[in-house]
């Protein structure tokens, strides 16, 4: 506990070197995250005192909603390290409660925030000894430029599918089981097929030898993100992995309200329908998200650096009260 408050020092200094204010935002919230695989922890608001009115709220799944409206009121390059909640998230990387890094910057698009991402790992690598680490029997070199690959050419890499020729489920099905990966037909959708490959053939073998940028997903996987201009079947989208390990997951910001809006009610419907909970629009969101500049930013997962980075195999080893034990 002792390495992962000093890494979190770390992590300030240098981001405030690099000319970011730290902000702190609310952890209730009146409409969490809509991702169709996140769930939110949520309760009642029942007011004893004062002029508000009783009403649901959750606990934060991010604190991308509050953080866009700072960056439509004029914030340039702010940060915030902060507990998150997802309900029903357990496993050696997840804990249904642990900490986020959120970080944006106005005026850059995410090639820039890419730059400024790899600047902060690599100057967290050298606070806790630098080196090569070694993860997973991977064995990574943190002292090199950071790999940048499309989604469609780690898929072709290492498998073989070329997804922009195979935008049909059934004719991405075919083709995966024809590459000889077991897809169920209880894969309905072009993503459940998708993941079914990536997460056993292209996931665990990403950042192998050095961190990886996993760059411009298909545009309907990134609700948040701004299309690529002069590609718009693909969005302006990256995750960063090491051995392996996903660490991060950012984007060049939406700016278009009714576009936004268009995809969360997109989002409102497939959650629907696969019998999850129906979180309501935040409209303050929206209202800001037409006045926010161009900007970019990211969310980075500080239990899993601090993993990858202090050589920790499971996330309850950082965590003085892991669900796993508290909540057995």
């Amino acid at each position: 506990m002792r390495r992962r408050a000093a890494l979190a020092a770390a992590l300030r200094a240098q981001l405030l070197s690099m000319g970011y204010d730290e902000v702190e935002t609310p952890l209730l919230v009146p409409a969490p995250g809509m991702e169709p695989a996140i769930q939110a922890f949520g309760s009642r608001f029942v007011p004893e005192l004062g002029g508000l009115t009783a009403r649901p709220i959750w606990l934060h799944t991010s604190p991308e909603y509050a953080m866009k409206r700072l960056l439509a009121d004029g914030w340039e390059r702010l940060f915030q390290l902060c507990k998150v909640f997802r309900n029903g998230e357990v496993s050696p990387t997840h804990n249904p409660e642990f900490t986020l890094l959120e970080f944006y910057r106005a005026g850059i698009d995410y090639h820039a925030l890419m730059d400024d991402l790899e600047q902060l790992v690599k100057a967290l690598h050298s606070a806790t000894g630098g080196g090569v680490l070694e993860r997973g029997g991977c064995r990574v070199a943190m002292d090199v430029p950071f790999e940048r690959v499309t989604v469609r050419e780690a898929m072709r890499r290492e498998t073989g599918l070329d997804i922009a020729e195979l935008q049909e489920t059934e004719a991405l099905r075919a083709a995966a089981r024809a590459a000889g990966y077991p897809i169920s037909d209880g894969a309905t959708s072009w993503d459940d097929v998708f993941f079914s490959v990536f997460v056993s053939a292209v996931e665990p073998r990403l950042g192998a030898t050095r961190p990886t940028f996993l760059i411009e997903y298909p545009a309907h996987m990134a609700a948040l993100a701004r299309l690529k201009p002069g590609e718009p079947q693909v969005a302006e989208r990256f995750e960063l992995y090491a051995a392996g390990l996903e660490l991060a997951n950012g984007f060049s910001e939406l700016t278009d309200g009714a576009e936004q809006r268009q995809r969360l009610v997109q989002e409102q419907e497939e959650r629907r329908a696969a019998g999850r909970e129906v979180y309501p629009l935040d409209e303050r969101f929206l209202e800001a998200v037409a006045r926010m500049p161009p900007a970019s930013g990211v969310a980075v997962g500080f239990d899993r650096l601090a993993m990858l980075l202090l050589g920790v195999e499971r996330i309850e080893e950082l965590l003085l009260f892991p669900a796993v034990r508290e909540w057995a």
